[in-house]
């Protein structure tokens, strides 16, 4: 999540746990607590890739931040005895593995299991949702305003979590609204990313991709009961396929789970993670080889610039978010004419 999501929610925990002894001070020791994980995006691994794929590894592990908890705890119970150190300990633990419990329910990938297994992706929440934030937000100001404020900040909590708990219904709900209409369109053996689009969980992304072809379908549930559009996007597997066996694009690849579209642009190939943002704004396009009369040949990766939003995207958005149009065509973020399709 955000850096502002995860300083709330540690400030919350803080202020639920130790808000009583230490008054608005545990909104700060919270909030620092909780972007701590954070920091990894100082420490550069020497490559693009490198870096994407490392961010939110070893700072985000269980293993790594339950034992790190236990010294920041009882550092700071040395600091401040008048708390004792089981609660100093009890609340530096819940700040530090609720942020990457957080990140899990994201679509990036949290390797809160590092440095074994695959980074986890539940992708039932977008990045920023203000709907998850401001409970949080809301009980931290009243903690601001007339401390410890407990009730509120504990309400803060509870209606965070629920919340939370809401996008998983949805997903399972959307993913099951979807499934029909790829097995009607004669899909078989494919992978499929349910995930909402930005800052809600009433519109959905639906990704499937299978080695030919990438069918994205957006959904919501405001939409009436007219049949899914579905939208195909070739998937270049020869180009994946000459580039399989350079490492960077293994560490891509798994990071991943193979949700990356190839292309060729300018003598060079690019892999983009096309988990994140939508066709046409893709945050994360990396350049992984060079092309010449020998074929694809490994560079050091660099990541291309973000290619600008249209300036009316939100209001494209909002409308069919709302159920206003119907039908949002991804290819070139569009609502055609009813009756149309993409």
């Amino acid at each position: 999540m955000d850096s502002v999501t995860q300083a709330a929610l540690g400030a919350s925990i803080a202020g639920a746990v130790a808000g009583k002894s230490l008054g608005r001070s545990a909104l700060v020791a919270g909030a620092l607590l909780g972007t701590l994980p954070d920091l990894d995006v100082v420490i550069d691994y020497g490559s693009a890739i490198a870096n994407f794929t490392q961010h939110r590894g070893f700072s985000h592990s269980l293993f790594v931040l339950i034992p790190l908890s236990l010294l920041i705890g009882w550092l700071l119970w040395r600091w401040r005895p008048q708390v004792s150190l089981a609660r100093w300990l009890t609340l530096v633990t819940l700040v530090l593995v609720t942020h990457p419990l957080l990140d899990t329910f994201t679509t990036y990938g949290t390797q809160i299991f590092w440095p074994v297994g695959p980074p986890m992706a539940i992708s039932s929440i977008f990045i920023i949702d203000p709907l998850y934030t401001l409970p949080l937000l809301a009980g931290c100001l009243a903690m601001l305003v007339r401390p410890p404020a407990h009730r509120l900040v504990v309400l803060g909590l509870v209606l965070s979590s629920v919340y939370l708990g809401w996008t998983l219904l949805a997903q399972q709900w959307m993913t099951a609204r979807v499934r029909p209409a790829l097995a009607e369109a004669g899909l078989e053996d494919y992978r499929l990313l349910v995930q909402p689009m930005p800052f809600n969980t009433v519109l959905w992304r639906a990704t499937a991709v299978t080695d030919e072809t990438r069918v994205e379908v957006v959904t919501g549930f405001l939409d009436d009961d007219q049949p899914l559009t579905l939208e195909h996007f070739p998937r270049h597997p020869e180009l994946r396929q000459s580039v399989a066996g350079l490492p960077e694009v293994q560490r891509l690849e798994w990071f991943t789970r193979g949700f990356l579209q190839y292309d060729r642009e300018n003598a060079q190939v690019t892999a983009t993670d096309i988990r994140l943002g939508i066709p046409g704004a893709h945050p994360f396009t990396f350049v992984v080889a060079s092309l010449s009369a020998d074929g694809p040949a490994p560079v050091n990766s660099t990541q291309l610039a973000r290619p600008p939003l249209r300036p009316d995207a939100p209001q494209i958005l909002w409308s069919r978010v709302t159920g206003q149009t119907p039908v949002l065509c991804l290819s070139n973020l569009s609502t055609p004419m009813p009756g149309d399709g993409c």
